[in-house]
């Protein structure tokens, strides 16, 4: 846990001068060129500083251990660095839309393209190495900011490639207004992804449960673990940030000792925390009356 954690505090940290890194390099690929859709893609790099400076934070919040006022502990905090890099990327947008529009009547075409349109790829190689590092790790790690800011940087990159792509375009063609229409186009996508990082924060504030998939995976590992019990049922999970909550209850014969009872229990929630890394695991016992299986509900039968 203590060596997780110091690998997300890395990748945390690191990825504040990464971020700056590239925004110095775009925003003199659009001082260099004049070019809108570059200056909107520069901007959007602003997002990304305050975003992992935020990331930063919030991951140093959320492994902060529990006290009396968070007895569940401090883990959502990230959700909230995700949320605010949501909004401040809905901001960039609306930027990046007030500069464009007008110049939709311009006929200028961006100076010196070829140094500029150079100095943005460098940028956007590095942008998507780091992205392709952050989004692994936050799966790896349950990490919602780690995995927010990542995802962002691909949009960057996704961003940056319709950019030059367009960019050249118009320079073969000799169409100006491409430049701002492409700075229109990345304010639209802007805003979509946005919203998509600010929906998938606030699902996990409101104690979204584990995917389908994980649920059958839990169900199949206290099946397995269970032998002396008879069945599990009423399973439930909730995700915030790198912990999972898994709570249930297990029937058990009404005759059995609290001491098996408790080796039962003790056996199934070392299974799970083996396999589920930061799973927190409540087991209510009850007796064989409480039995749900021949009523057809979604008991887990014990092997």
């Amino acid at each position: 846990m203590k060596s997780a954690n110091s690998r997300l505090k890395q990748l945390a940290i690191w990825s504040i001068p990464v971020a700056i890194i590239v925004f110095v390099l775009k925003y003199f690929a659009y001082y260099i060129t004049g070019s809108v859709a570059l200056y909107s893609d520069a901007l959007e790099s602003i997002v990304n500083v305050i975003a992992a400076i935020a990331a930063y934070v919030a991951i140093l919040i959320s492994m902060k251990p529990a006290d009396n006022d968070h007895p569940f502990g401090h883990t959502k905090a990230e959700y909230f660095s995700a949320i605010l890099e949501g909004a401040m990327i809905f901001v960039a947008a609306i930027m990046i839309l007030h500069e464009s529009w007008p110049l939709l009547t311009s006929t200028h075409l961006p100076e010196q393209p070829g140094y500029g349109l150079a100095i943005n790829l460098v940028a956007s190689a590095i942008n998507a190495i780091w992205a392709l590092i952050l989004i692994k790790q936050g799966k790896v790690s349950h990490s919602p900011a780690l995995k927010a800011d990542g995802m962002h940087l691909m949009t960057d990159v996704f961003t940056s490639i319709g950019v030059l792509a367009g960019l050249l375009a118009a320079i073969l063609s000799g169409w100006a207004i491409l430049d701002p229409v492409l700075a229109i186009i990345v304010a639209l996508n802007i805003l979509w992804q946005g919203w998509k990082v600010i929906n998938n924060s606030v699902q996990g504030l409101m104690d979204v449960g584990v995917e389908l998939e994980e649920t059958m995976r839990i169900r199949d590992i206290i099946s397995s673990h269970a032998a002396g019990a008879i069945e599990a049922h009423d399973l439930r999970t909730r995700v915030a940030g790198q912990v999972t909550f898994i709570e249930f209850h297990l029937v058990v014969p009404s005759k059995m000792t609290v001491g098996d009872a408790h080796d039962i229990c003790n056996r199934i929630e070392d299974a799970l925390k083996q396999e589920i890394e930061n799973a927190r695991i409540v087991i209510h016992i009850e007796p064989e009356e409480e039995a749900k299986l021949p009523k057809g509900t979604t008991a887990v039968p014990i092997a």
